[in-house]
């Protein structure tokens, strides 16, 4: 029996770990990983008991992207010819970005190894980053004789770390080591690689003790705001969040409380 390419486990009761685990491809993205990651994404993000997500690979690498030799097999494809076996292909890909950044909890990419080309736009999708020493980064179809635009990496790395960075990145097919990436803020930050999951277990800890909703609405904002065509109307996105957060819930009233009795706030979803 082949063993799960792609395993979903607990640390703890309110945090999700997924793992690529095809390590001896690197945990690339043949189709045999990405439909069930997909499966598990939508799983993943109906389970109220997962506040928090961390996304790694087995082995050494996180994900080094497209797998030239064995690619797998595409679901639903039965009698398509290539252009159209072509699209449905990009559509798995595209929906696991899409997924990732669609997702109600927040999702943590503990890099460990090589994320290269999809995998770069694997760990963009999420919405942090942290990762290992050993950790690099490469947006690759530039070296592969293709574009090195695909899967949202050219909308995605100039928001990350501004255009001038992204187009030398994308136009050069340099790699990008795990200190560069913490300086140029493609990554928030930079450690051992034997901590890399704890370090990841801690964060997603943190945000998971928060409210529900404020987390929930925090990253909804965050990601509206790079697709916001004016200030003003994401403003108003903004402060729409802040007043559904603070009429609905008794959170507010309990952090200020909190904070004159010097303890921990404890945080519910509604009244």
């Amino acid at each position: 029996m082949n063993p799960a390419l792609v395993l979903l486990e607990h640390p703890r009761p309110d945090v999700a770990l997924i793992t690529l685990n095809r390590p001896e491809r690197m945990n690339s993205m043949a189709f045999d990983v990405m439909v069930p990651l997909r499966e598990i994404l939508a799983e993943v993000h109906h389970d109220n008991a997962v506040r928090a997500v961390v996304l790694t690979g087995a082995g050494r690498g996180f994900s080094s992207g497209a797998d030239h030799k064995s690619a797998g097999s595409v679901p639903h494809v039965a009698g398509l010819t290539r252009p159209s076996y072509a699209l449905r292909s990009m559509e798995v890909l595209d929906e696991v970005i899409l997924a990732l950044r669609r997702l109600h909890q927040p999702v943590i990419a503990a890099v460990n190894g090589a994320a290269i080309g999809g995998g770069l736009c694997l760990a963009l999708a999420c919405d942090i980053r942290v990762a290992g020493h050993g950790a690099y980064f490469r947006a690759a179809g530039i070296n592969n004789g293709l574009t090195a635009s695909e899967l949202g990496l050219s909308y995605l790395l100039p928001r990350a770390i501004g255009t001038s960075r992204a187009f030398e990145l994308m136009l050069t097919g340099r790699d990008v080591h795990a200190e560069e990436a913490e300086r140029i803020g493609l990554v928030s930050r930079r450690v051992p690689d034997t901590e890399l999951l704890d370090t990841c277990y801690e964060l997603a800890g943190r945000i998971a003790g928060f409210s529900r909703p404020g987390v929930e609405l925090t990253k909804r904002t965050l990601w509206s705001g790079l697709d916001a065509a004016s200030l003003e109307g994401h403003m108003q996105a903004e402060g729409l969040g802040q007043l559904y957060v603070r009429l609905l819930t008794t959170n507010f009233e309990e952090a200020v409380a909190a904070r004159a009795e010097r303890r921990a706030p404890h945080f519910t979803d509604d009244k």
